[in-house]
């Protein structure tokens, strides 16, 4: 069984001094992994994580996630491999094929079913692999040896992969092609517009879990298995606090269900460190992601888990 890693997302920053810090405190409070989204109003993702590199000795940094329907594969290899130089080889690539539709109308760029999202999101993964071992002009049977500085994810051909997801199409190619397998508790509500989502419940999760695990063969002992908390709260009323959690969010969910769900973190430290050691038993997800807003409140339970 994995030990744990513990990150964060940092999506905004009031000045280059309070980023800086932001992430110093949060390598100090133990966490291992500095995170950016990939969205509209938010930082750009790969200058996020040079300026985090930089600011700290060890994090290492990467996308949760990427939305490769943004993105280029050839400029995406460029930003990659350009990062990765830059951070010394700290660098994880996170991507996904997006469900956030008034992101697309808000860029310009059409909105497409599912299927061809999936589709674009597989070719980025196998354009990237070819981009990083041919050079700029080459043509493409001219392969060699990686320009990346890590050779341990990509078919040892670059950074750790890691692909999120929920559908079967997304989680079929995380099977087949990623390092690390990120578990969305972000479900599509049917018959509401495209973005209108609800958290996942306990039995979709491992019902998710379960269909990678058919699907990526021998491939399966090398995967490591993320999700992102969506709120943490320390409390010693987990019920009070998860009804007064979902008035506040609307996550489209039960209270049993929010008690009972990996992507919401209640209880006390103790409880929260408790569930998951038993959700890595479960699920098998050991390496955990929690927002921004949480990074000092979920610390303590860092320091709990440390070497678990």
């Amino acid at each position: 069984m994995r030990g744990f890693r513990f990150s964060f997302n940092i999506c905004q920053a009031d000045s280059r001094e309070a980023f800086a810090q932001k992430c110093r405190e949060s390598e100090e409070y133990g966490y291992d992994v500095v995170l950016a989204a990939d969205h509209l109003g938010m930082l750009a993702p790969f200058p996020a994580l040079v300026a985090a590199a930089d600011a700290t000795e060890r994090m290492r940094v990467g996308t949760l996630v990427l939305n490769t329907s943004f993105w280029n594969p050839a400029l995406l290899s460029r930003e990659i491999l350009s990062t990765d130089l830059l951070t010394g080889g700290r660098l994880e690539v996170g991507l996904g094929a997006s469900h956030m539709r008034w992101q697309f109308d808000e860029a310009g760029i059409p909105w497409d079913p599912i299927g061809v999202r999936a589709e674009r999101l597989e070719t980025t993964v196998t354009e990237l692999e070819r981009h990083f071992t041919t050079e700029v002009g080459a043509p493409p049977e001219a392969r060699g040896e990686s320009r990346a500085v890590q050779r341990r994810g990509f078919n040892r051909t670059g950074p750790p992969l890691l692909i999120g997801g929920v559908g079967d199409r997304v989680l079929r190619i995380a099977a087949e092609h990623a390092d690390i397998v990120s578990i969305s508790g972000v479900h599509q509500m049917p018959g509401k517009p495209a973005g209108a989502c609800r958290l996942g419940s306990a039995a979709e999760a491992a019902d998710r879990v379960r269909f990678v695990r058919e699907h990526a063969g021998d491939r399966l002992p090398d995967l490591e298995w993320h999700m992102l908390a969506h709120a943490v709260e320390v409390t010693n009323d987990r019920r009070a606090t998860a009804e007064k959690l979902l008035t506040q969010l609307g996550m489209g969910i039960s209270v049993e269900d929010a008690l009972e769900t990996p992507y919401l973190l209640i209880g006390t430290v103790d409880e929260i460190a408790e569930q998951l050691v038993a959700n890595r038993e479960k699920y098998g997800f050991s390496y955990i992601t929690v927002h921004q807003p949480y990074i000092e409140t979920f610390a303590p339970i860092i320091e709990k888990l440390r070497g678990s």
